[in-house]
């Protein structure tokens, strides 16, 4: 099932002389988890704002959950959950009282505090005043909030951001189980990592344009030279060398090398997704 749908997408800002989105068009399915990739002003957050239905007068088709946002009313937020980079929250109220208080906006079930709380690994700082939470505690917390109201669709902006490598991986591991539920999630991010290690499909936005749409997989694969890499240790120097995978078994020089060398580490190699994300955008992270 097709959960968000967008045809020939554009919006230009007054006053500007060119589009911020210039004609996209992708589509995104019911337990996906799509990454939405790209250099600042490449038009990303112009595009997630017309999605969550933050951002009128677009030209196009965006459509969510089979009906135009433009034409949804303000039920839509009673389906959809937003977790932004910035987040928004009472900074003079207890995490608790947060999620309690934004679960007060909505007319249809939500889940309670505590659970949601435990959920992130903010169980034991649920009676601490948000405004003493650190960035991390504080997207931790936004991810709590856009779950709050049980939405189908996720709209996630750097949801890693600012948090150490656990944390990190523990709300990667979180949104891969809202996927496999069935949520869709539609994810903003600069961390190619988590982009790699989260999204079934990415696309990458240059200049307003859709560039390319394809899975992390098989763009690595696409622009990658795959290679063996070999540390070995000449004397008292680790050395380092690089052979094509083709062919490897068949390769002189590098039987040469095994024979000679006490060798430390051997490992392929393939593009990462940051090497992808130069080459497609022509740009830097």
């Amino acid at each position: 099932m097709t959960v968000i749908e967008v045809e020939d997408l554009r919006m230009r800002y007054r006053g500007a002389t060119a589009n911020a989105v210039d004609g996209i068009s992708f589509t995104v399915a019911e337990g996906e988890v799509f990454g939405f990739l790209g250099p600042n002003g490449a038009g990303k957050s112009t595009t997630q704002r017309i999605l969550t239905g933050l951002l009128r007068g677009h030209e196009g088709r965006a459509d969510v959950l089979g009906r135009p946002v433009a034409r949804w009313g303000r039920d839509y937020y009673e389906h959809i959950g937003v977790g932004f980079e910035l987040p928004a929250h009472f900074s003079r109220l207890t995490a608790r009282e947060n999620l309690a208080a934004f679960a007060g906006f909505h007319r249809g079930p939500v889940d309670e505090p505590g659970g949601l709380l435990d959920l992130v690994d903010l169980g034991s700082a649920a009676d601490r005043l948000v405004g003493e939470f650190s960035k991390g505690m504080r997207m931790r917390l936004n991810l709590a909030r856009a779950l709050v109201n049980r939405p189908r669709v996720l709209f996630l902006d750097e949801p890693t951001s600012g948090m150490d490598p656990v944390h990190a991986s523990l709300v990667r591991d979180l949104v891969r189980r809202q996927a496999a539920q069935g949520r869709t999630v539609f994810l903003t991010t600069h961390d190619m990592a988590t982009a790699d290690q989260l999204c079934d499909r990415v696309g990458f936005m240059v200049d307003g344009r859709l560039a390319a749409v394809d899975t992390p997989r098989n763009f690595r694969l696409a622009h990658g030279k795959p290679c063996v890499v070999v540390e070995y240790r000449d004397e008292n120097t680790v050395r380092r060398e690089e052979f094509p995978l083709s062919g490897i078994g068949e390769d002189p020089d590098f039987a040469a090398l095994l024979r000679a060398y006490p060798v430390e580490t051997v490992h392929t190699r393939e593009a990462s997704l940051d090497d992808v994300f130069v080459a497609v955008t022509g740009g830097r992270l």
